[in-house]
């Protein structure tokens, strides 16, 4: 791996990994002694956490096209050794959160992947990430629980915050969906806000 070309990302975008049953089968030991390292290392590194995830879901039968993609984030990590969590002094103090999935977006099983991001300072404090049990019929629903689910982290950062004698008033929270919005402003309980 020494002799090759870096990549600019963990990742091809379009690339969306299969399970691939025509392919060319590969050391399933080699693959996942490779996994292992890379989920060690992704406690500093989180930049390839989707990508090392996505992969390891291949680990019983990996395949040459699933063993291209851990040598591609073996290339990503080779040219980019200074990347990491950075956490810098001075920055402003604010706590902010992000909240979004992507509607069905697996194509093995067309489940949806939801994550949220807790922001202190301009500094990733908190995240989560998971692809859901089942399949969703409504992106509004499900964008409101999972907003419920940030905004629930964020109230817990928040009192121990206040324990610690920051006091924050507005804790903002960011999401796409205007449906899900507007139903987080509307106080009425109703047939859509019944689970």
């Amino acid at each position: 791996m020494n002799e090759t070309k870096d990549q600019p990302t963990p990742m091809r975008r379009s690339l969306k990994l299969e399970a691939d049953e025509g392919g060319k089968n590969v050391d399933t030991k080699l693959y996942r002694t490779m996994i292992c390292s890379l989920l060690y290392l992704i406690a500093s590194r989180t930049d390839i956490l989707f990508s090392v995830c996505m992969c390891a879901c291949f680990h019983s039968c990996p395949k040459e096209s699933h063993l291209n993609a851990v040598k591609r984030i073996l290339r990503y990590l080779k040219g980019t050794p200074n990347i990491g969590l950075w956490y810098p002094k001075g920055s402003s103090f604010s706590l902010i959160g992000y909240s979004d999935d992507d509607f069905r977006g697996c194509r093995i099983d067309r489940k949806s992947t939801s994550g949220t991001c807790q922001f202190l300072r301009s500094m990733l404090v908190s995240w989560f990430s998971k692809r859901q049990n089942s399949i969703v019929a409504s992106t509004m629903k499900a964008k409101y629980v999972l907003a419920g689910n940030c905004f629930a982290q964020l109230l817990w950062m928040k009192q121990q915050l206040e324990d610690f004698g920051y006091i924050m008033h507005c804790v903002p929270i960011h999401y796409d969906n205007t449906s899900a919005i507007n139903l987080s402003k509307n106080l009425v309980y109703h047939s859509r806000t019944i689970g």
